[in-house]
C-alpha cells in the first residue's frame, strides 16, 4: 500500500474531524463517509485545504436489498438460478422500503496537484424525501452529475440552479435506478405514424426480476 495513501488518510481524518463518519482503504485508495449535515463543508475542505480541485463523477446509490441477494460466485449455492431474488413488490411492505441508509450520494475527488484520488459517500437522512446539499457552486461540473442522480434517484440537492430531469421524459413517473422500480417499466413508448406523435401505452412485457449471474469453476 502506497505510503502516500496513509498519510492522505491522517490528514483527511485530522483536517475534518467529526464530519468523517467512517474512513477505510480499499485496493490503495481511500474512501471515506461524511455525515449529511456537514457533507458539504467537508467537500469544500477537500477542495480548498487538501487540494482536490477536481470532481470526477457524482452518483446515487440505492442500498435497498443489500446483502440479501447473493451475488458472490465463489459462494453460490446450489438451489437454482432464482436463489436470492426477490420481488419488491410481493415480499416487501411500504415500511420495508423506508429502510436505514437507504441512500448513498457518491463523489469521486481527484486532487491533479497531489496526484491522489479519494471516494466520498453521505447518506441524506431522510429516505422518503432524500436531500443533500448540492456542490455546483463549489464544481460547476455538478450540476448535470446532480440532475442525473435527481432522475435516477429522486435524490434532491438544496440550492441546485435547475434541478429537473435530464435522461427521462418531463411526465416520468418515478425513479428507473431505484431497487423497487420494476425493470419493465409503468408504460411503453412509441412513435405512432397515424398520430405524428409519440405516444404510451400500457407495458405489455411480463415483469422480470435480475438473477444472480454465476461463474463456477
Amino acid at each position: 500500500m502506497k505510503q502516500s495513501v496513509i498519510d492522505l488518510q491522517n490528514r483527511v481524518n485530522e483536517i475534518l474531524g467529526s464530519k468523517v463518519v467512517h474512513s477505510v482503504i480499499a485496493f490503495d485508495e481511500l474512501t471515506i463517509e461524511l455525515s449529511a449535515e456537514q457533507s458539504k463543508q467537508g467537500l469544500l475542505q477537500l477542495k480548498d485545504v487538501l487540494g482536490f480541485e477536481q470532481l470526477i463523477d457524482l452518483c446515487g446509490v440505492d442500498y435497498l436489498g443489500y446483502g440479501e441477494a447473493n451475488w458472490e460466485s465463489e459462494k453460490a449455492p446450489n438451489q437454482g438460478f432464482s436463489r436470492g431474488v426477490f420481488d419488491f413488490d410481493a415480499e416487501h411492505s411500504d415500511k420495508d422500503l423506508l429502510v436505514e441508509r437507504r441512500f448513498a450520494v457518491v463523489y469521486h475527488l481527484l486532487s491533479i496537484t497531489h496526484n491522489l484520488r479519494i471516494r466520498v459517500k453521505t447518506f441524506p437522512v431522510d429516505t422518503v424525501q432524500p436531500i443533500v446539499e448540492s456542490v455546483v457552486d463549489v464544481w460547476a461540473v455538478a450540476n448535470w452529475f446532480e440532475r442525473e442522480a435527481f432522475d435516477m434517484f429522486g435524490i434532491l440537492f438544496k440550492g441546485h440552479p435547475d434541478l429537473r430531469r435530464i435522461l427521462t421524459d418531463y411526465g416520468f413517473v418515478g425513479h428507473p435506478l431505484r431497487k423497487d422500480f420494476p425493470l419493465t417499466g409503468h408504460v411503453e413508448m412509441r412513435y405512432d405514424a397515424e398520430k405524428g406523435r409519440v405516444i404510451y401505452e400500457p407495458v405489455s412485457i411480463e415483469n422480470r426480476v435480475n438473477v444472480p449471474r454465476v461463474i463456477r469453476h
